[in-house]
């Protein structure tokens, strides 16, 4: 529950705000960084205290969590200030399933052209909208 109410909103809307939208608003981007490094530091004294993953043995907790904090390096966070969550970051990504998994999507350059960027962000839907 805790990614699904925390960390996934978050990282998500400090990922938008920060990297995707078109207009940049300082406001936007400082709150939700702020609650991000919030959050990283929840996820650092989870770690410390669970040991190797989020609920003590890898589960759904940590397949959860791990795709939001992919991004790290682009939203600008480090996680040599999170010593527990880069730890974990390693081993997760190490596992051979996420390997696996993360090829996958590795021949995507980039996701967004225009007309994807369009949708992503509503503005099609809004033109969409006003043709009813």
């Amino acid at each position: 529950m805790w990614q699904m109410a925390g960390l996934g909103p978050m990282l998500g809307q400090h990922g938008h705000f920060a990297l995707y939208a078109a207009e940049k608003i300082p406001y936007a981007i400082e709150r939700y960084r702020d609650e991000a490094a919030r959050l990283y530091g929840v996820l650092d004294r989870q770690l410390g205290r669970t040991g190797a993953y989020v609920a003590g043995d890898y589960s759904i907790a940590d397949i959860a969590c791990f795709p939001w904090t992919m991004t790290h390096k682009a939203q600008g966070f480090t996680l040599d200030d999170y010593p527990n969550v880069k730890r974990w970051y390693a081993e997760v990504r190490a596992r051979p399933q996420v390997q696996a998994g993360l090829a996958i999507g590795k021949f995507v350059k980039e996701p967004f052209d225009e007309e994807s960027r369009k949708i992503m962000f509503g503005q099609r839907a809004k033109e969409m909208l006003g043709k009813r």
